[in-house]
Parts: C-alpha cells; structure tokens; sequence
C-alpha cells in the first residue's frame, strides 16, 4: 500500500488543452487527474482499449464526442464514464478551472491523440 501525494504526481499524456498528471501507473490501471483552464478546449482524443471513469472534483468538465451532436455538461459531484476508442474532447465553459480525477483500467495506451474530429 502506498500514499501518492499531490506534489509526487508527474505531467503526463499531453493533449493540448488540459494538464493531466499522473498518480501512479500499472499494467491495466492508470490513476490521476486533470485540469483544464476556463475557456480551453482540448484537442481531440481517445483512451484505446482502457473505460476511463472521471470523478469532476471542481468546476465544469464539457464533453463532446463522435457520434453525439451537441455536449455533456459534469459538475463538482458528478461521475464521467468514456468507453474505450470513444474520440472526444473536453473544454471548460465556466469561469473556474475544472479538475477531475481520473482512473483508466484496460491496459491500453493512456492517451490517443488524433486530429480534429
């Protein structure tokens, strides 16, 4: 058993727009969060094989993804589930910075970034 303190957690899986970092990584598990600034939009991506489950700790997490017109909206309290090779992106409408927190099991490649959707 280990504890992961905030300031042991390392930038990881860029994807422009958001700031990811990571809390620990396995063979089919990743832990971590994100932040994303007011007004950003990050680019398009997707989490290959992993379900990735997003817990919005602050702010507003917007979600917009293949195959939906329109968007999803998650604030402070709300769970996030992306199925796996689902493209997405997410962006922050409000006036705050989000953060989420972030688990991935599958054992894929963490991030996927490809070009506008």
């Amino acid at each position: 058993m280990r504890v992961i303190r905030a300031d042991e957690t390392v930038e990881a899986d860029p994807t422009g727009g958001m700031v990811r970092r990571r809390a620990f990584e396995r063979p089919t598990l990743w832990a971590g969060q994100v932040r994303t600034a007011p007004g950003a939009v990050s680019a398009w991506h997707h989490h290959d094989r992993n379900e990735t489950s997003l817990y919005v700790v602050s702010g507003v997490l917007r979600l917009e993804f293949e195959g939906y017109d329109g968007h999803l909206d998650a604030g402070p309290g709300d769970f996030v589930h992306v199925p796996p090779y689902t493209v997405h992106r997410e962006s922050n409408p409000g006036d705050e910075p989000s953060l989420a927190v972030i688990a991935r099991a599958g054992g894929g490649v963490p991030t996927v970034n490809v070009d506008d959707a």
